[in-house]
């Protein structure tokens, strides 16, 4: 397969041609309440040709036969001829490389029976359910996937890659008469099979966490200072910054081009936020892009200045910057669009027991039950939270929604905290092509006079 991968693009007659190919085998497991609605496995392979013309443009191909790939080449060629574009479209240099990377793991999944992988589920499922009898639904799923991955270029890069995936999600839904709560964890990684083992802790807290939702009041809404977990900071950093930083968005979009101008302050000097696709073992983690260009730390704002953006070869070009490794494909059925990897605020130095203690009444607003963002703009709900009194955690309060402006709100993150790590539950980012794994990371931190809807 691989001389036939160089044999078809040294053919080409496009500017420029790339190859990329993969193969992919996953399981996939779900229980909803004492249903078992999917066990199954999935053998996939196919992969995609993308040419360019640069008095034309892109011509893109996808294909599951792999047998004449000087045919898919031309027939991309042929579409590059004639696509129209405004203007040339050119490539930002990147290192010509020739890369293997194969992964080994602790318990690989591969070589463990369908009936293993159901019992480990179908026993987080009936901790869920026997927990308590107000336990009413849940929706237990497994995945795995390993993917292996050639990828080829005109100029000479050949890389090979082997990504696999693991992952496991526990969903708990407790009801009293017409009160209904949802509690959600998970866990998920660039591993084996041991890392989604022994959670029954984990299981057991989250069918008590909707439980305890039960007999929460609702929020009373208003202004409050609002210290975030580490799992809603991520999750902030991503959705309400991270979006804002994909240089496809900025270039093509006059209002986000006012906004985001590098050398602007966006937060105080200790705020720094930044995507890294290198990190191992995290579901963004690859070592190459779906373009060949090598991943690594990018950072976007650097005490509190506003310094990168990310880029795939094609946006870096346009915007006279260097390629970030950030050009990424959901699979062999789409090119590559510029997306997050492993997205993260950095850790500050403040303990958590500072960040409340001088709070006389706020709100400890922890995990991300779904949002919205709008430009500049942007509204979150928390899964659950506490209030804040006199300095200590106090009652759980739920339908706890953040409101506001992004640049304000970062201007108003006056702590942050030194208890930093990567969130592995499981995040997809749904951009265009679906969900593509992503990871987020952040400290605790404190924001001042945030906007909260309640009762």
């Amino acid at each position: 397969m691989h001389q036939k991968i160089r044999d078809a693009i040294k053919r080409s007659r496009a500017d420029y041609t790339e190859i990329r190919v993969e193969d992919r085998e996953a399981t996939s497991i779900r229980y909803r309440g004492r249903d078992l609605e999917e066990a199954g496995a999935v053998v996939d392979a196919g992969g995609i040709v993308r040419c360019l013309v640069r008095n034309g443009g892109w011509g893109v191909v996808t294909f599951n036969d792999r047998d004449d790939l000087g045919a898919k080449v031309q027939q991309a060629y042929e579409c590059a001829r004639l696509a129209q574009t405004e203007e040339p479209i050119e490539l930002a240099a990147i290192p010509i490389v020739e890369d293997r990377i194969n992964v080994s793991l602790e318990r690989d999944f591969r070589g463990v029976s369908l009936a293993e992988k159901k019992a480990l589920v179908e026993g987080y499922n009936d901790l869920l359910l026997g927990h308590d009898e107000r336990i009413v639904d849940t929706a237990t799923a497994y995945q795995d996937e390993f993917r292996h991955l050639v990828f080829a270029s005109s100029e000479g890069t050949f890389v090979e890659e082997e990504l696999p995936y693991v992952g496991v999600r526990l969903v708990a839904r407790a009801r009293e008469g017409d009160n209904v709560q949802t509690a959600m964890e998970g866990r998920a990684g660039q591993k084996g099979l041991g890392f989604v083992q022994g959670l029954d802790d984990l299981a057991r807290a989250t069918a008590q966490r909707a439980v305890d939702l039960l007999a929460a009041e609702t929020v009373i809404g208003g202004r409050y200072p609002v210290v975030l977990n580490q799992r809603l900071a991520g999750v902030f950093a991503h959705e309400a910054f991270g979006h804002l930083s994909e240089s496809d968005f900025v270039y093509e979009n006059p209002q986000a081009q006012e906004m985001m101008v590098l050398g602007r302050r966006f937060g105080r000097d200790h705020l720094t936020i930044f995507d890294d696709g290198s990190t191992p073992g995290l579901l963004g983690t690859h070592r190459y892009d779906d373009e060949g260009t090598p991943t690594g730390r990018s950072d976007l704002i650097q005490d509190g200045i506003l310094v990168g953006r990310l880029h795939s070869r094609e946006t870096a070009a346009k915007m006279g910057e260097k390629p970030t490794g950030n050009a990424r494909a959901t699979g062999y059925r789409y090119p590559p669009i510029v997306r997050m990897t492993n997205t993260a605020i950095e850790a500050g130095k403040t303990p958590f027991e500072e960040l409340i203690r001088d709070i006389k009444l706020g709100i400890y607003a922890c995990d991300a039950f779904g949002g919205q963002t709008m430009l500049e703009n942007f509204s979150f709900s928390s899964a659950y939270a506490y209030m804040i009194r006199d300095g200590q955690i106090a009652e759980m309060v739920k339908d706890v929604i953040l409101a506001g402006n992004l640049f304000t709100t970062l201007m108003n993150i006056d702590a942050v905290g030194d208890d930093f790590f990567w969130i592995e539950s499981g995040g997809r980012c749904g951009k265009g092509q679906g969900g593509l794994p992503v990871t987020f990371g952040a400290p605790s931190i404190r924001i001042q006079d945030v906007v909260i809807g309640g009762r």
